[in-house]
């Protein structure tokens, strides 16, 4: 104890040098957009290495689960092709990510981190910017919706899981295409709601749910899960949903990545105009 005394008294100049050039470090972020952003795709940068490294040594004992994952989505593909099979949703919990038009492009990515026991979750996949990902793209897998890239750097991207009380994904009931608003109460990894869906909307459990059409970020018509239960608001005008995902949130891998090539012009369509 006495060295670490007599050591700080012997550099206490420079130790409060080092402590000062620290707080103007992180006032200049906190006061400047600009150097917030840049310090915080140089972190995503870093932390996306980290995870790198340790995903890398996660999967060596994880191949065989996902060989066969792989063995079953090339199953799936192979007996869309050779079935002809051309429909966006192929069954209610996989997706045929080749039939879109030419409004999407898609690519895939490898989740390197993945949180989902927190009210606020997040994942961080293996590409970014340079792969020309960006804020506001679709996530998926062959099951199911994952979530919205929310900020990139050079090599990674970090997506605002669907288990994210922040998250508001515009969904529907695929047999009656009554809409609402898809949110997460953080209770269950498993069960997200669905708000505001009409107390005329024939529910009813077991029912599918998939990706609305009132967005420019998911196509379409993407399965998210299925009813579990509902019950009818205090205002007796609305439904609350639970819905069982089909992805299991804990145990994801790969990605597809999916652009709505469309959506720039859609923003400026939609963004107010003042005359």
């Amino acid at each position: 104890m006495q060295q670490i005394i007599n050591f700080v008294i012997r550099n206490k100049t420079f130790l409060l040098f080092l402590l000062l050039f620290i707080v103007s470090i992180a006032l200049t972020i906190q006061s400047h957009s600009y150097h917030k952003s840049k310090f915080i795709n140089s972190a995503n940068f870093f932390t996306g290495g980290i995870y790198e490294s340790a995903n890398n040594v996660s999967n060596y004992f994880d191949l065989k689960t996902q060989n066969e994952i792989l063995v079953e989505e090339n199953n799936e593909l192979r007996s869309q092709i050779l079935n002809g099979l051309d429909s966006t949703v192929v069954s209610t919990s996989k997706i045929d990510t080749t039939s879109y038009d030419g409004r999407y492009k898609i690519q895939t990515a490898k989740i390197i981190n993945n949180n989902y026991s927190a009210s606020k979750n997040y994942l961080t996949i293996n590409k970014g910017e340079k792969q020309g990902l960006k804020e506001d793209l679709a996530v998926i897998t062959s099951k199911g919706i994952v979530g919205i890239i929310d900020n990139t750097s050079n090599g990674y991207s970090r997506v605002l899981s669907i288990l994210n009380t922040k998250s508001r994904i515009n969904a529907q009931l695929r047999s009656s295409n009554h809409i609402g608003s898809l949110i997460w109460n953080a209770k269950s990894s498993s069960i997200v709601q669905l708000t505001d869906i009409s107390k005329f909307a024939p529910v009813k459990q077991g029912d599918t749910i998939v990706t609305g059409g009132q967005s420019s970020i998911f196509p379409q018509g993407i399965p998210i899960g299925i009813v579990d239960s509902f019950v009818l608001d205090i205002s007796g005008d609305t439904y609350t949903v639970d819905i069982k995902l089909f992805n299991d949130m804990a145990n994801l891998s790969h990605v597809y990545i999916i652009e709505n090539l469309d959506a720039e012009e859609i923003k400026q369509l939609e963004t107010p105009i003042n005359e």
